[in-house]
This record gives C-alpha cells, structure tokens and sequence, in this order.
C-alpha cells in the first residue's frame, strides 16, 4: 500500500516475483497487487481500501489462483482481513505472525557477507547505507549491527541521516517501533540529508530496501558503494545496473539477495523454527551466492547475466515436469501434500518440518 503504486510498478514487480520463485525451485509462478494508498493512514480508512479490494479479487482468491502476503504498507493482520472479508478461510499458516521481512533481512545479510568476502573484505571493515528503515531495513540493520559492520545512514518516507562514525541501530529500532518514518526525525546524533543523498555515499555496501528503480540511469554514475545488496524488489534499473558494471560496482541481484522472505515464511509456517532457518539460508543460499559471484567474475558478466538465464531454464524445466510426473515431482507434490495436512493439524509439527525443510533443499538443488 502506497500512494503512487501504479500498473508499472506492479508489471515490474510481479516479474521479480517469478524469478524468485525459480531461483528457489518452487512451481509457483510471479504475482504482485498492489493499493493507493497511504500506510500510515487510520485503521478504518485502510480497512475500507482493504475491503474493496478483496471484494475485488475475491475469484482469484477463492480458487487459489493468487495468494497475497505482505509487503509495503501492509503487515499479516491486513492479510488475515482480506482473506477474510473474501469468504476464505484462514489456515493455521495463515493465522501464524510470520515476519517474512525478517527472513529477507537474512538472506541480504548472507548476500552481503559473500560479496563483501569476494572483494576481499569482512563485514566488520565495512560501512553501509540502508535505503528504507521499514521491516526488512530495520531488521537487516539489527543483523548488520550484530555482525560488527557499521551502519551510517538510513532513510525513510520522511528523510535520510548520516553519521560517518556510525549510527545507534537499537535506538533507531526503539524509535521506529515508536514511530514510524519519523524515526528520522527524532534520532538526534546524526547529520539529516537528503534522500537522494544516501543513494551516492561513500560506504562499502549499499542496500536499497525500499521502492523500486532508486537507482536508475540518472544517478548511476555517482553511486561510490563497491557493493549494491537489495532487500527491496526491482530497486536498480536495467540502465542503471549496465553502468554499475561498467564502473566496477558488484550489483546482486534482488531476486536472489531478498529471496528469505518467501523461503522463510515456507519454511516456518511448516514449523520449522528460526534458528533452523537461519541457519538453512546461510548455509543453502550463501554457498548459491558464492557459486554466482565466482562464476560471473570468471565470466566477466555481471551476476545477473548469469543468474537470469538459470532461472529461466529452471522455470521451464517446472513446467515441462507439471506437464509430464516424474519421480522427483511426485516427492515433491507428497511433500507439499504434507505442507498442507500440517496447516489443518492433521500432522505433526516435526514431521511437517522435517519435510518441507528437505523439499526446499531438493529444490535448491543446481
């Protein structure tokens, strides 16, 4: 929910969406909806925008043709009440408080950990800039923090902030829970700038977390980070990624390095627990980014030119195994059908768990 979200937008978005979902090796294809409107409005005004459009989408809904979940603007209850309000019921997956911008916030940080590594650095020798201090921003800089790196500037709807020496991430995640965007606003040992500005600072690491095309061909050429790591979705424009290249600054791509947020929520609404989880992305995904980075610099493309035609082949390998059940395919349909007993509570939570951490590792298999 945002007030100037437009068809574009969500165009661009719903493809991103697709490519996750391949490099992940789930058989789901890309969908992404979006609302006018402004998230910090009052509840009632949000609930009106939230009942019309699951009236709305109501058939697509009713059929299992699209499942929403939350992004920008939007938090679990928002969801539960458009299923809800569409004649639905909620599952047990459902009715769970799954924070996925927790788990896109892991996949950044094991992103970033590889690239940093591949340039010869460690997080504790580096500085990054934050686009967007909302769940995931939020939630990757407590990681980042965590990891001894040094966080500078954050930004949100309101402004940006800088402090070279670093910035206070507790305080800052006290106040935002406070507040809202205007966390910027009342952190006081930090130098306010514009929003713009973060995008061009002079750290290690870059991680746009918040709207789509940040970076773009206009501003391309003054981005001084080594590294781009998004947690947000299409946040680099196509032009804009081919100069980053050119220029020598190591561009990941955003379907990969947010990935945790849909591989998460999988996996915990199977009650897989967090700590299992982290460590599966860390272990499953950092090695994939590794493999990526060392093969396009041994190509000498960008990481993108490399992970979009895998992709690709993975998601017409999917459907030519829906088309025609191979052995592996039907392990995988049994393993989702015990995904779903599970959301009935007609199995086990470690049965469940146990199952479906073993699908997401098959299909992560290259």
């Amino acid at each position: 929910m945002m007030p100037d979200i437009d068809e574009a937008e969500l165009r661009g978005l719903a493809r991103t969406m697709t490519l996750k979902f391949g490099f992940l090796g789930m058989p789901v294809g890309g969908a992404k909806a979006g609302l006018r409107g402004d998230p910090e409005a009052p509840q009632e005004e949000r609930r009106l925008r939230l009942a019309a459009f699951a009236r709305a989408i109501a058939p697509l809904l009713l059929t299992h043709v699209y499942s929403p979940g939350t992004d920008m603007g939007t938090d679990n209850e928002d969801i539960r009440y458009v299923l809800q309000t569409a004649g639905m019921r909620v599952s047990r997956a459902q009715l769970q408080d799954i924070q996925s911008g927790d788990y896109t916030a892991l996949t950044v940080l094991s992103a970033a950990k590889q690239a940093v590594r591949h340039i010869g650095l460690t997080l504790p020798q580096c500085a990054v800039a934050i686009e967007g201090w909302g769940r995931v921003g939020s939630a990757l800089g407590g990681l980042l923090a965590e990891a001894n790196a040094r966080v500078v500037a954050i930004s949100t709807l309101r402004g940006a902030i800088f402090n070279p020496q670093g910035l206070d991430v507790k305080q800052l995640q006290r106040l935002g829970a406070e507040s809202g965007s205007h966390v910027v606003e009342l952190y006081e040992d930090a130098q306010p700038i514009e929003r713009a500005a973060l995008l061009e600072l002079p750290v290690h690491v870059l991680c746009p977390c918040a709207r789509h095309n940040s970076v773009h061909a206009g501003n391309a050429e003054r981005v001084a980070a080594r590294i781009i790591c998004p947690g947000a979705n299409n946040p680099v424009t196509p032009e804009a990624e081919r100069i980053l290249f050119e220029r020598g600054v190591l561009c990941l791509p955003d379907f990969v390095t947010n990935c945790g947020g849909v591989l998460g929520s999988s996996l915990e609404s199977a009650s897989v627990s967090k700590e299992q989880i982290a460590s599966f992305i860390d272990d499953h995904i950092g090695t994939r980014i590794t493999w990526l980075l060392d093969e396009a610099a041994r190509q000498q493309v960008s990481p993108r030119d490399i992970a979009v035609p895998l992709v690709l082949k993975r998601l017409e390998q999917m459907r030519r195994y829906a088309s025609r059940p191979t052995p592996l395919t039907l392990v995988n349909q049994l393993q989702k059908v015990a995904g779903k007993l599970y959301e009935r509570g007609l199995v086990a939570g470690r049965l469940s768990a146990a199952v479906m951490a073993s699908y997401h590792e098959r299909s992560l298999a290259w």
